[in-house]
């Protein structure tokens, strides 16, 4: 795993650092188990303060992501243990929350109801395609979101149950 942490972004180095990781969890890179680098040599590695990179750990521990085992370090969490299962439930709330605001943004600005669907489908598609190899298979999943995504149903149903 390649990790690039950009100096000039106003983005935090530690939610730089947090993203490339979930990304990586995502596509695969990052398997449960897995051990990540310790803080020491990760920090030593980008050149970046160790406080940097153990505030982005103990963030993905929060989280969920990353299961801190003392002097062993941190390890990618498995999403079958029933702990992570019950946080993934916190973070599918927080999730839908966080559509509900952005859509009503949205809204706010004059956006339209398809334009809205189109581009959460465009990031879903982005987002779940990144690790595979067929553009079917991606293709076959939006189909599936816009079969699914009737005006009043609800987020289960527009997202073709996959929340």
């Amino acid at each position: 795993m390649i990790i690039r942490i950009d100096q000039k972004s106003e983005e935090p180095l530690y939610l730089q650092l947090r993203s490339q990781i979930i990304a990586a969890i995502a596509t695969g890179e990052l398997v449960p188990g897995q051990a990540l680098p310790s803080v020491r040599a990760l920090a030593s590695d980008l050149g970046i303060n160790l406080h940097t990179v153990n505030k982005a750990y103990a963030v993905l521990r929060d989280e969920g992501y990353v299961l801190m085992r003392g002097r062993s370090g941190a390890y990618i969490a498995d999403p079958c243990e029933a702990d992570r299962a019950d946080r993934a439930q916190v973070e599918l709330a927080k999730m839908e929350d966080e559509l509900f605001e952005l859509a009503l943004a949205h809204r706010a600005r004059g956006g339209g109801w398809g334009e809205f669907l189109e581009c959460a489908q465009r990031q879903a598609a982005r987002a779940y395609g990144a690790g595979e190899r067929s553009e079917a298979r991606a293709e076959r999943s939006a189909a599936a979101f816009q079969d699914a995504a009737a005006p009043d149903a609800p987020c289960e149903a527009a997202m073709g149950g996959a929340l």
